[in-house]
């Protein structure tokens, strides 16, 4: 269930429900009451006519039906909106012209956030597929389950299925084009079990079949559909399904496109010239896991689970400029500063530092450039002292040799390292304003996406929200031309910051939800993990709300910083005191202002002035920032704000 934070939501996806802002049901009484709302939840905010409501409420309708509704309306309105004064007009439940309207917000009902998400336009098939499973899991059973009876109802089910059954098929249709065919092939029998008109499915399945190899399996599938259309419908199978059969006859897959078929001969002519055990697949297999891992979620993956695998086999070989070639082919941009596998980037940060010790004198020294570049972005994170000191030299060879890809590589390692204190936001922002210009000058797309998302953080966190937002739609615009999935992630979260920074909160929190399905399957285990609560933990320490979440919230790597919220939150002050004398020093990364805002929050409720000033003092140099909206991800407010607070507690005398 995802709703609106701050306000009430409402389900028809299932059982008639409504839901206050914590998630708590609303009791809304009886069968009547429920049939009311959802006949305005179908309405969709237009007035439906008293007359009207009596006519649909009640097949033969009872004397005094008119004041049975406006009874039943009055006692929704208690219920929705229980801390409404007296004699206040309804916010939720309108009275207007001849008879009533809900009023809720556009992403307040599930079935219109599901119909929004089934109608959006084409995508990448991952974020397709992240939007989509959400979607779907929004469904608790049949739509206006509990009001079967209700002609007005089955009209509106039947639509929402249709819907739900285009829902499945499409993501389908995203799981087959991110090469997941066979884990498709059982979630389309069933439903083609128990739907079998619909041609879609039929053609989806045999589609899956024959992608994995099962391809009798797959005409079989095709001639069932052929005979159940013209046995019981006397309609011959349309031209998609036709197509389909003939392409499998000929061993072709009409899905698959002519950029398929060259690959799988390239890989084959490769597979017969290249000798297995040559040196130079090593070489040609950094390449396909660079490009594999701006493919999408399960590209990433895949490439980092390869990537030292194929170090350690390079390093076995003994030769340390292969090994040197190996480690420094793979510069693929990095945005954000927490690793997605820290012992990994352990690892690859001390191969890169043997194979620097063993090059002979003489190597080129783009290939030492190279590995110091990597060791700077491997080691971001982790306060040591190597990172910055390999940036630096990495970006002087750079710039000494004139190599634009190189230098916009090293660049990458000098952002990573550029962290060192508070309020940096101006100067990441001119490496995003170089790294564009370079990139653009010289076809490096990718660094020239990361140069636009560089400048999408540090502008906002700079509030200069206009200056961002073309950098956002520069980065999108190329990711689409390029098939970059993994940027609109980013673009995504930052137009949920932008919305909880510029809007009112209750945007927000959808916003929040939205971006973080898109998170889903991603591949970044060092972005997502936490980062969905702390955003919001993060809006509700902005407005003074308490930070009432569940035992069950998984906070990931912030779960120190939320504890003391929590336990104040709870009303236990003593724990929330021993919790914040043990919260850590926040990590020299992208979230460093936000979590000393949340430490510093904490210590003035609590009243440890040692942490207050603490926390002043290092935030202090961001004064003119929005805190963490230099993440590009989600926002504190203003650090001027926080500081203004923690002075004020600080003035008075203990």
């Amino acid at each position: 269930m995802v709703g609106v934070l701050f306000g009430v939501h409402f389900g028809v996806l299932g059982p008639v429900v409504a839901w206050d802002a914590s998630g708590t049901p609303i009791d809304v009484k009886g069968p009547k009451h429920r049939a009311l709302l959802a006949r305005l939840v179908v309405a969709r905010g237009r007035v439906v006519p008293v007359a009207r409501l009596v006519e649909d409420l009640w097949e033969s309708p009872p004397p005094g039906a008119v004041s049975a509704v406006r009874t039943f309306v009055a006692a929704l309105r208690r219920a929705l909106e229980p801390q409404r004064p007296p004699r206040a007009p309804a916010r939720l439940l309108v009275t207007e012209g001849p008879g009533y309207a809900l009023r809720a917000e556009p992403g307040a009902v599930d079935a219109w956030r599901f119909e929004d998400v089934v109608a959006a336009g084409a995508a990448p098939p991952q974020r397709t597929l992240a939007r989509l499973d959400e979607a779907l899991s929004w469904w608790r059973g049949p739509a206006f389950a509990d009001l079967e009876d209700e002609p007005w109802a089955r009209v509106e089910r039947s639509r929402l299925e249709q819907l739900r059954l285009n829902a499945i098929e499409l993501r389908a249709e995203a799981r087959l084009a991110l090469g997941h065919a066979a884990d498709v092939v059982p979630d389309l029998d069933a439903h083609v079990a128990e739907h079998p008109w619909r041609e879609e499915a039929w053609r989806l399945l045999a589609t899956a079949l024959y992608r994995t190899g099962r391809q009798g399996d797959a005409l079989t599938v095709l001639r069932r559909a052929r005979g159940l259309l013209r046995e019981r419908l006397g309609v011959d199978p349309g031209p998609r399904l036709s197509r389909l059969e003939t392409g499998i006859l000929r061993q072709t897959d009409p899905g698959s496109s002519e950029v398929e078929r060259i690959w799988a001969a390239t890989a084959a002519a490769y597979d017969r010239t290249v000798a297995s055990g040559a040196e130079s697949r090593l070489e040609s297999t950094v390449g396909l896991l660079r490009s594999l891992a701006v493919a999408g979620g399960g590209g990433l993956e895949a490439a980092r689970e390869q990537r030292f695998a194929t170090i350690a086999a390079a390093e076995r070989l003994g030769d340390p400029e292969l090994t040197a070639r190996v480690i420094g082919g793979y510069d693929v941009p990095a945005i954000w500063t927490r690793s997605d596998d820290p012992e990994q980037a352990a690892r690859i940060v001390a191969a890169a530092e043997r194979a620097l010790a063993a090059l002979r004198p003489g190597t080129h020294d783009a290939t030492r450039a190279r590995l110091l570049a990597t060791i700077a972005l491997e080691s971001r994170g982790t306060w040591a002292a190597r990172g910055p000191e390999a940036a630096g030299e990495a970006e002087r060879i750079a710039r000494r040799l004139g190599d634009p890809a190189l230098l916009a590589f090293a660049l990458n390692g000098v952002f990573m390292q550029t962290f060192h204190r508070a309020g940096l936001a101006p100067e990441r922002d001119g490496i995003g304003v170089e790294l564009v210009a370079l990139s653009a000058r010289h076809g490096l797309v990718t660094f020239e996406i990361l140069g636009h998302l560089i400048r999408v953080q540090a502008r906002a966190g700079l509030a200069d929200f206009a200056v961002a937002d073309e950098h956002a739609a520069a980065a999108d615009r190329l990711a689409e031309r390029h098939e970059r999935p993994l940027t609109g992630v980013f673009t995504a979260w930052y137009r949920a910051l932008r919305s909880a920074a510029t809007g009112p909160p209750q945007a927000a929190e959808a916003a929040f939800r939205e971006a973080a399905a898109q998170l889903s399957g991603a591949g970044m285990p060092g972005v997502q993990r936490g980062l969905l609560p702390l955003a919001l933990l993060c809006l509700r320490v902005w407005h003074g709300l308490p930070a009432d979440f569940g035992d069950d919230t998984d906070w990931g790597p912030y779960a120190a910083w939320a504890r003391p919220h929590v336990l104040l939150a709870r009303d236990r002050p003593a724990d929330a005191a021993a919790a914040l004398r043990r919260v850590p020093e926040p990590p020299r990364d992208l979230l460093f202002e936000a979590l000393w805002c949340l430490t510093g929050r904490a210590a003035i409720r609590l009243g440890d002035r040692e942490t207050m000033r603490r926390a002043r003092t290092e935030l202090a140099p961001a004064a003119k920032e929005l805190a963490g909206a230099g993440s590009g991800l989600l926002t504190a407010g203003p650090v001027e704000d926080h500081l203004d607070a923690l002075a004020a507690a600080l003035s008075h005398t203990p």
